[in-house]
């Protein structure tokens, strides 16, 4: 039993059936109460980026009502955790109004989900606490200091996850806007070609090595003309009833 609980601070001699209620692995943020009025509270340090891992934090309430916690006196070791993590969320919404990319945004996120969590199950654990003890004034003010806590951790994920999809739809917009300038110029190119079609094909068919009649070897300018005034209608038809069909679907979008 003492080689399955080493997490626990040497200091703390607890008696046995709250020690009973433990494991070899310090497990999630919460309270064990003892039949004798003992009660140990674990909580979890701030999570780290990327690290799956939490360490946890220790705090004994005595038969005598003393509090002893795992690396200082009392529940000051409580405040200051506390304090961490208003700290570090505190940290992550400058980031966020500051972001202006995706990666840096993403990272946030990756760091908010586990810091709200961690901060809500801390919160439960004090709000179990302070059920336990209810003229415990400390423990009640812990309790919410760790909501407020607890709250930030929330926005500044919600925060994070609209920052990222408010990028998201504005990069969309970009290249809807680029898609669209593109296509633009794409139509004018394939006009300019369609201008000149027939006078391309017409070319090549009076470059073939044939007989040609008379009339069509004296007829040069004519039908230079003539290819140019075809494609011109053939311009003026195809871009009229495309641009008739586009301002009648601006219409309806209105």
């Amino acid at each position: 039993m003492i080689h399955e609980m080493s997490y626990l601070p040497k200091h703390f001699e607890m008696d046995q059936d709250l020690l009973e209620q433990m494991s070899g692995r310090t497990g999630c943020q919460r309270c064990v109460y003892g039949q004798s009025g003992e009660m140990l509270i674990v909580v979890h340090d701030v999570p780290a980026p990327g690290i799956p891992e939490r360490r946890a934090l220790f705090f004994w309430h005595q038969k005598d009502g003393n509090w002893i916690g795992a690396e200082s006196g009392g529940l000051r070791g409580l405040y200051e955790l506390l304090e961490t993590y208003a700290r570090a969320i505190d940290v992550h919404e400058a980031v966020v109004d500051d972001a202006d990319t995706a990666k840096e945004i993403f990272t946030i996120l990756r760091h908010a989900g586990p810091l709200s969590r961690s901060a809500r199950n801390l919160h439960l654990a004090l709000q179990e606490a302070a059920v336990k003890f209810p003229k415990d004034k400390e423990l009640r003010m812990l309790r919410d200091r760790a909501h407020e806590n607890e709250r930030a951790a929330e926005l500044l994920y919600a925060d994070a996850r609209v920052a990222l999809e408010f990028y998201r739809a504005e990069r969309a917009e970009e290249q809807a806007e680029s898609s669209d300038r593109l296509a633009k110029i794409g139509f004018r190119l394939n006009l300019l070609a369609g201008f000149f079609l027939p006078l391309v094909a017409l070319g090549g068919l009076m470059g073939m090595n044939v007989n040609l009649p008379p009339f069509v070897q004296n007829s040069f300018w004519g039908i230079f003309f003539g290819g140019l005034s075809i494609g011109l209608i053939l311009v003026t038809l195809v871009g009229y009833r495309t641009g008739y069909k586009a301002s009648r679907e601006d219409q309806n979008k209105e």
